[in-house]
């Protein structure tokens, strides 16, 4: 399976696979947000589409495109093709300089980088055809209010993974007593047994239950060793492929 990025500019924008590092979990004592498996495979689930250059977007609080200011650190010439004020109403837009195309049946969601958090705007998600659309999209983001944000070089400012959403329509939610899968409630309550009584041995701080500091079910594919072995297609580091030029 290929995914297909065609430059629509002379020098389109960097795109590198998902990163797992953030500022703000970085700043957790001990790194302990990485802790979070979900949040890391989310973080690296997709590429990310980077800023090639450095600048601020202020927005008045206005209703018109000219409410939003756009200002480069340095003069740049295909500045105008990356970031305008395009729809109004307070959203910064962005195009990605790419033209994409995927395989049959699978979409392309375009997204802000996920957890990866800015003060005064938020990015706004879309889901494109792009196994058959023939021209790009945009990616947007709306201010929360009236200031400035600034979107530094190599920042990422658009997040693309894939998806096979055809099919969704035909899934049927269901609500079930957990009792009428008896496994599946066996499964939870040995490993909420297994959950309060650790908590307990944190919060009486047992050496041997402070220097583990975190049960790794999870984080490992395992499960609580009474009920089953560890599963052999769990995935707890997602590396995706880099782009490579092809004629």
């Amino acid at each position: 399976m290929e995914l297909e990025c065609y430059p629509t500019t002379e020098r389109p924008p960097e795109i590198v696979p998902g990163r797992q590092n953030r500022d703000w979990m970085d700043a957790f004592t001990s790194r302990h947000a990485y802790r979070c498996l979900p949040l890391n495979m989310a973080n690296t689930s997709g590429w990310e589409i980077l800023c090639p250059v450095a600048f601020t977007a202020e927005w008045n609080g206005g209703i018109h495109q000219s409410d939003i200011k756009l200002q480069s650190d340095f003069p740049s010439p295909d500045f105008h093709r990356l970031a305008s004020s395009h729809f109004s109403h307070g959203v910064l837009t962005f195009h990605p300089g790419y033209l994409f195309r995927t395989p049959p049946g699978w979409s392309m969601m375009a997204m802000g980088a996920p957890n990866h958090v800015k003060d005064g705007i938020q990015p706004l998600a879309g889901v494109i055809e792009t196994d058959w659309l023939p021209f790009p999209f945009t990616m947007n983001w709306l201010f929360t209010r009236p200031g400035k944000v600034r979107f530094e070089k190599g920042e990422p400012f658009c997040f693309i993974t894939l998806l096979q959403d055809k099919t969704l329509s035909e899934i049927q939610p269901v609500i079930r007593r957990m009792d009428s899968n008896p496994d599946l409630r066996n499964q939870y309550d040995v490993w909420e047994k297994h959950r309060v009584e650790f908590n307990r041995r944190i919060w009486r701080q047992e050496p041997e239950a402070t220097k583990e500091a975190w049960q790794r079910y999870y984080f490992k594919g395992e499960y609580p060793e009474e009920i089953a072995p560890a599963r052999d297609d769990h995935v707890n580091k997602r590396r995706l492929k880099e782009p490579k030029f092809k004629r």
